[in-house]
C-alpha cells in the first residue's frame, strides 16, 4: 500500500465520519459496504478514479471532465432532492391567495423528516418521465419499504404541506395531466349507465354492487381504447404527482364541512386569511374592466363568463334581461372575504352577487365515489381520520371510507361477502391502521380537487413542506408589464 499523508488521513477521516453520521440519520447499514470505496479514494488509490487527467488527448480530457463534474453535479442533486430541499412550482389555483400559480418554492424536506426513496434508482429533477423523450425517470426494481427519518416536527393542522397524489397509484398516459383512473373510470361507468334506480331503496350492500358494476364497466372500457386514454400505468408512492394544499384534518380527528365551514370535532376551525369561494357576481350592464380584474388579484384563467338560463337566474334572485332586452353580463369568479367586499361596495357597477350553486350530481365526484350519499362541497361528512394504532370497527356504512387505506395503503387483502368481511382471509369487522393519514384541503374552496374528491392523505406520502418563495411569475403579464412578482420574492410560506 502506498504511503498516504497527513492530510490524506485527515481528509479521509472527515469523510468517514460525516457518512457514517449520514448512515445513522437514515438508519440504513448497506452503506457501509462503500467504505472501503471512500478509503481507496482518499488513501490507496489503487482504482484510476480520474484516468482521462492523464490521456494525451485534450478533447478527451475536455470530455471527460464536463462527464466528471455532470455526474457529481447529479449525485449532489439527488442526494439534495431527497434530504434536504427540493424546487417546487404552483401549478393550479387551489390555494389562492394564499400561494398564488407561478410561485417557486422551496420545500423542506428536514421540516417532517425526509423519506428514504421507495425507488432509489432514479434521474434526479425528474418526477416520474423524463423530459423530451418521455420515458420513465425511474427504475421499478428495487422497491424499498416506507421509512421516515428524523426530522424537525410532525404536520400541524393549518401547514402548507407538498405530498405524492394519493389516487396517483394508476394513471392513463393521455389523461394523466386531469384526473386519475378511478374518477375516470366511475364517470364513465355512470354514463354507460343512467341511472333509473332510487338508491335510497337499496340497501349499502346493494348500493356497493352498483357501484363495483359503474366502476368495473369504466375499467373495462378506458382498457379497450387505448387511442384515447393511452396506456394503463401503475406509479409507486414516490413517483406520483406532487401536490400541494392546507392540513385541515389531523389524524383521529373528526371533520365535517357544515355551509363551507370546516369544523373539527364539533368545533369551528379558523379560516385561511385567503379563502375563496366561487361567487356569481352580475353587472348592471358593463363588462367587468381589466384594470380591476387586475386590482382584485382575478387570473384570466378565473374571469369566466357565464350565461343561465332564465329560470336559474330566477330562482338565484339574479335579474335576466335589462329594459332592451339584453342580458346582464354574468361572470363567476372566485373571490376572498376582502374581494367580496370590494365588489359589492361598488354599486354603481355590480348588480347582484350570489355565491356559486352546487350541482346536484356533485356528490358523485366526492369521496368516496363507491359510497351513496348527499354531501357536497360545502357540507361534508362528518368523516373520522385514521390514525396509527387506532381501531375501527368496520360497517357497511363505513367501509366505502375507509377500504382504500386498508386495501391500497396498507397492502391488505379485502374481501365483502354476504355474510361478512374478510381481511387477509380472516373474517373481521375490526381494523387497527399502520399509518396516520391526514386531511387537505385548498384555500380556492371551490376550484380545488383535495380530500373532498380523492379521501386521505396517508403519512407515507407526506414530501415536505414549502418554507420560501424564492421566485413568482405572473403568466398573464409581460417581461416589461410587471411579470416578476417583486413584492413576492423571498416571502416566507404560512
Amino acid at each position: 500500500m502506498r504511503q498516504a499523508t497527513r492530510k490524506q488521513w485527515l481528509k479521509f477521516g472527515i469523510v468517514t465520519l460525516l457518512y457514517l453520521a449520514f448512515l445513522v440519520w437514515v438508519r440504513n447499514w448497506w452503506g457501509i459496504f462503500l467504505l472501503p470505496f471512500i478509503f481507496d479514494i482518499y488513501i490507496t488509490k489503487r482504482v484510476p478514479w480520474t484516468f482521462w487527467r492523464k490521456a494525451k488527448n485534450p478533447a478527451v480530457r475536455g470530455v471527460m471532465s464536463w462527464v466528471d463534474a455532470i455526474v457529481f453535479a447529479l449525485v449532489a442533486v439527488y442526494f439534495v432532492n431527497i434530504y434536504i430541499f427540493q424546487n417546487y412550482q404552483i401549478p393550479s389555483s387551489s390555494l389562492e391567495k394564499s400561494l398564488l400559480v407561478g410561485d417557486f418554492l422551496y420545500v423542506s424536506k428536514m421540516s417532517y423528516g425526509p423519506r428514504v426513496p421507495n425507488t432509489p434508482l432514479s434521474m434526479p429533477l425528474a418526477q416520474h418521465t423524463l423530459p423530451i423523450i418521455g420515458t420513465k425517470s425511474y427504475l421499478d426494481w428495487p422497491q424499498w419499504k416506507y421509512k421516515r427519518v428524523p426530522g424537525f416536527g410532525k404536520v400541524k393542522r393549518g401547514d402548507i404541506v407538498v405530498f405524492n397524489f394519493p389516487t396517483g397509484d394508476t394513471i392513463t398516459v393521455n389523461t394523466q395531466e386531469q384526473t386519475d383512473f378511478y374518477t375516470i373510470a366511475y364517470g364513465i361507468g355512470y354514463q354507460l349507465y343512467p341511472k333509473a334506480i332510487n338508491m335510497d331503496s337499496l340497501t349499502r350492500y346493494q348500493q356497493r354492487e352498483v357501484y363495483n358494476l359503474y366502476y368495473t364497466a369504466g375499467s373495462k372500457y378506458i382498457r379497450s381504447h387505448p387511442q384515447e386514454y393511452g396506456e394503463v400505468l401503475w406509479r409507486p408512492v414516490d413517483r406520483r404527482e406532487n401536490y400541494v394544499k392546507r392540513c385541515v384534518g389531523l389524524p383521529g380527528d373528526t371533520l365535517q364541512i357544515v355551509g363551507g365551514q370546516v369544523m373539527i370535532d364539533g368545533q369551528a376551525e379558523a379560516n385561511p386569511e385567503e379563502m375563496q369561494f366561487n361567487y356569481f357576481v352580475q353587472t348592471t350592464g358593463p363588462y367587468i374592466p381589466e384594470e380591476m380584474f387586475r386590482e382584485l388579484g382575478i387570473s384570466r384563467d378565473d374571469q369566466r363568463r357565464i350565461s343561465l338560463a332564465d329560470s336559474e337566474q330566477a330562482r338565484l334572485g339574479l335579474d335576466g334581461k335589462d329594459a332592451n332586452g339584453q342580458m346582464f353580463p354574468t361572470y363567476d369568479l372566485p373571490l376572498t372575504k376582502q374581494m367580496l367586499a370590494t365588489l359589492q361596495g361598488n354599486k354603481k357597477l355590480i348588480r347582484h352577487i350570489v355565491m356559486e350553486p352546487e350541482s346536484p350530481t356533485v356528490s358523485e365526484d366526492l369521496y368516496p365515489q363507491n359510497l351513496y350519499k348527499h354531501w357536497d362541497r360545502n357540507n361534508y361528512g362528518p368523516i373520522w381520520i385514521p390514525a396509527k394504532g387506532a381501531t375501527v370497527t368496520l360497517t357497511e356504512d363505513n367501509l366505502p371510507i375507509y377500504e382504500r387505506c386498508i386495501r391500497v395503503y396498507e397492502g391488505n387483502q379485502l374481501e365483502v361477502k354476504p355474510d361478512g368481511f374478510y381481511i387477509n382471509g380472516q373474517k373481521t369487522d375490526h381494523y387497527t391502521f399502520r399509518m396516520d393519514y391526514y386531511w387537505m384541503m385548498g384555500d380556492n374552496r371551490h376550484n380545488s380537487a383535495d380530500s373532498r374528491y380523492w379521501g386521505f392523505v396517508p403519512e407515507d406520502h407526506v414530501v415536505g413542506k414549502p418554507i420560501v418563495v424564492w421566485l413568482s411569475l405572473d403568466k398573464d403579464r409581460g417581461w416589461l408589464d410587471g411579470k416578476i412578482r417583486w413584492n413576492r420574492l423571498f416571502k416566507w410560506v404560512g
